[in-house]
């Protein structure tokens, strides 16, 4: 057994990664299931701060970013102020200021304090930190262990979404800390490099998918986010998905060929963001002495491999390589037509990696890795779906009230946890970030 979340991290480095393997379902009690899973996930996240120093936990690099400590903290405050406070009634919170610290956007809970200045917030400690965590656990795995009670089936469904919205946190958490470390000039590493990926990126091909009426969106009994429903009908015309997403070569060729200072590629906005930030190429890319490129990862400085898919750039940029190779994006109800037939399997933050790696060629020529590696961009908006309605209270401030200046990204990364996706998965993020794992594919239309 495992003494500590270091060691855990420790044999994930080496291969043995089953510790960030979602458990598998079985027949068994839903709270019995639901108390496995939020250990679980509980400890994947402690293994994925393991490798932190205290200093590395409480620096904030941007302001969309948030130190590695507060992602600590709000999981945590999620749990007591949503479980803990329904399943004991008249429970004093554990810390009487940490509501206005750990809130994030929840306007119905109360103030809370600014998100740019979360750095700012050297207390409480990180062991202080580690401490409510553990408090919180313990309740909450009394309270899973106990007897069930009136009104805990509901209260049980919130839970559910509570391990998604940390699983979402565990994302956030790597890509946060990804940022911060490459602003450091010692390029220093977070986890240690394992083999590079072997073979090349499989020729690019397309799949031609008919004109009809489709169904958009989750159906069924299992877990889903509300901005993934109502289900409803969409007529999807007829169009091509590439077979696999962009690669870092690919999108050289636009770097090199001045894709950057040529304004044919650019949506108006795009343009603007491109003289306004000056960007030259994606995020972590750098051009060395030599005229050679180099990229930053997870495990330090590298030379860019040109097989890999192209990850860190923003929908802008996406936009603009598309239109350089006289194709587009794909709108979301054509990425997940491509992708519902297809299983949600693909190289996700299991694989002890945390970067993306070369796309396979697929034996039955359907597209391949429509699942982690990179987030796709879309060219769809995030806006409700016909029928959508938030949930009472709080907890409708989850997905709805963002629906506005932001664009989908379909499928997963390499730091997404493993079954944390699926096809109606919607992500969504500003059309200027590049922070996460988002890379893009090529649609056209047939």
């Amino acid at each position: 057994m495992f003494q500590s979340a270091a060691e855990i991290f420790d044999a994930i480095a080496s291969g043995a990664v089953e510790t960030l393997t979602r458990p598998a379902s079985g027949t068994r009690d839903r709270r019995a299931e639901l108390a496995e899973r939020f250990e679980h996930v509980r400890t994947a996240t402690a293994v994925l701060c393991a490798p932190l120093s205290p200093e590395d936990a409480v620096v904030q690099s941007m302001p969309d970013a948030s130190p590695a400590k507060w992602h600590l903290a709000h999981t945590t405050w999620f749990f007591e102020t949503f479980v803990l406070a329904g399943a004991r009634p008249g429970r004093a919170p554990f810390h009487p200021g940490y509501s206005y610290l750990f809130n994030s956007y929840y306007e119905n809970v109360g103030a809370r304090h600014a998100r740019p200045e979360r750095g700012l917030l050297t207390r409480p400690s990180l062991d202080e930190v580690r401490a409510y965590r553990a408090a919180v656990e313990r309740e909450l795995a009394d309270w899973l262990h106990a007897a069930p009670r009136e009104g805990d089936a509901r209260l049980l469904d919130v839970l559910e979404l509570g391990l998604a919205h940390e699983e979402q946190h565990q994302e956030l958490l790597v890509t946060d800390v990804k940022h911060l470390l490459s602003r450091n000039p010692l390029d220093p590493v977070y986890l240690a490099a394992r083999a590079p990926t072997a073979g090349a990126a499989a020729p690019l091909a397309w799949t031609r998918f008919a004109a009809g009426v489709r169904t958009l969106g989750h159906t069924g009994d299992g877990f889903a986010f509300d901005n993934e429903g109502p289900a409803h009908e969409v007529h999807v015309a007829a169009f091509e998905l590439a077979s696999r997403p962009v690669t870092c070569g690919e999108y050289l060729e636009f770097v090199e060929a001045g894709g950057y200072r040529d304004p044919r590629w650019w949506l108006s906005d795009g343009w603007q963001w491109v003289g306004a930030s000056g960007v030259e190429a994606p995020g972590y890319w750098r051009r060395e002495e030599d005229g050679t490129w180099s990229l930053f990862t997870l495990a330090g400085r590298r030379a860019l491999c040109e097989h890999e898919p192209l990850a860190h750039v923003s929908s802008y940029e996406a936009d603009a390589y598309a239109r350089f190779r006289e194709a587009r994006l794909p709108r979301e109800a054509e990425w997940e037509l491509a992708a519902r037939e297809q299983p949600p399997e693909g190289h996700f933050a299991d694989s002890g990696a945390l970067h993306p790696r070369a796309t396979p060629e697929r034996e039955d020529g359907t597209p391949a890795a429509l699942f982690g590696d990179v987030w796709e961009w879309t060219q769809s908006p995030y806006v409700a779906y016909p029928g959508y309605r938030p949930a009472a209270g709080a907890l409708g401030e989850y997905n709805g009230k963002f629906m506005a200046n932001q664009m989908v990204l379909r499928g997963g990364s390499c730091a997404t946890p493993p079954g944390h996706v699926r096809a109606t998965y919607r992500n969504f993020f500003p059309p200027t970030a590049r922070w996460q794992f988002s890379g893009l594919r090529l649609a056209r239309d047939a």
